[in-house]
């Protein structure tokens, strides 16, 4: 927390006013004042690490198709502004030029490893590489649905800061954080009303970021029990509702 609230990071960027997970969101993210931004990585058919939400394309581009048969170069013959039209051309970013955007900023990174389908070798290596070389490490937290992908970053770098996802219905998370050695849990909004779920992960020392926190009510709630962050696509009205 800071300041007595939680901690505001742009879900994708800032996608309630720009592309999801393109460069002009991460911008707007840290020009609203965010703390930090949340954003998805995969790897393309020649190995470069990019950032974007869905395995295939089709949603978010003028593309169809899987991330991971295309090249880069294939990638960036498409428009990657589908969520917001109003933009012009946007390309699919790659991490290391997000990290070059946002190194200035000093807002933190919540790297979300999407191999939850695919499970994509050598991913968990190639970004604890790339954060080292940008000079990263200290404002990087690694999370996934994919809960193994997290215990192979522990195993290739203890010092790396890693969380949990997921969406509901799993019983004793702080318990099960806490054996895998884990920093953090991603839940979604609503486990943070399971019965001593709160305190117990107080006490392992385990920080709760939630997502996706876009309604004031919401914001609210996440604030008064306690949480690290708040994951919103709308930064602006999170800082507005928190402050």
């Amino acid at each position: 927390m800071q300041d007595g609230r939680p901690l505001i990071w742009a879900h994708r960027g800032a996608s309630a006013f720009a592309p999801e997970n393109t460069l002009p969101a991460f911008q707007k993210a840290a020009d609203l004042g965010a703390d930090g931004v949340e954003l998805d990585i995969q790897m393309t058919k020649d190995g470069q690490i990019v950032v974007i939400h869905d395995e295939r394309i089709d949603r978010t581009s003028d593309g169809s198709g899987w991330v991971k048969d295309f090249t880069l170069a294939e990638l960036r013959r498409y428009n990657y502004q589908k969520t917001r039209p109003e933009y012009g051309h946007v390309d699919i970013p790659l991490m290391e030029e997000v990290f070059e955007l946002l190194k200035p900023t000093g807002l933190s990174i919540n790297i979300e490893l999407k191999t939850g389908v695919f499970f994509y070798p050598r991913l968990e290596a190639k970004i604890l590489q790339l954060t080292a070389r940008m000079g990263m490490e200290d404002r990087v937290l690694y999370s996934s649905f994919n809960h193994a992908s997290m215990v192979k970053i522990k195993e290739l770098n203890p010092a790396a800061k890693t969380a949990f996802l997921y969406a509901d219905g799993t019983i004793d998370m702080p318990e099960y954080g806490r054996k895998y050695g884990v920093d953090a849990l991603h839940p979604a909004l609503y486990n943070i009303q399971y019965p001593d779920f709160m305190e117990k992960c107080g006490q392992y020392g385990l920080d709760v970021n939630v997502w996706t926190v876009d309604e004031p009510k919401y914001m609210k709630l996440c604030r008064d029990a306690g949480v690290h962050a708040v994951i919103t696509n709308d930064p602006a009205l999170a800082i507005k509702t928190l402050s």
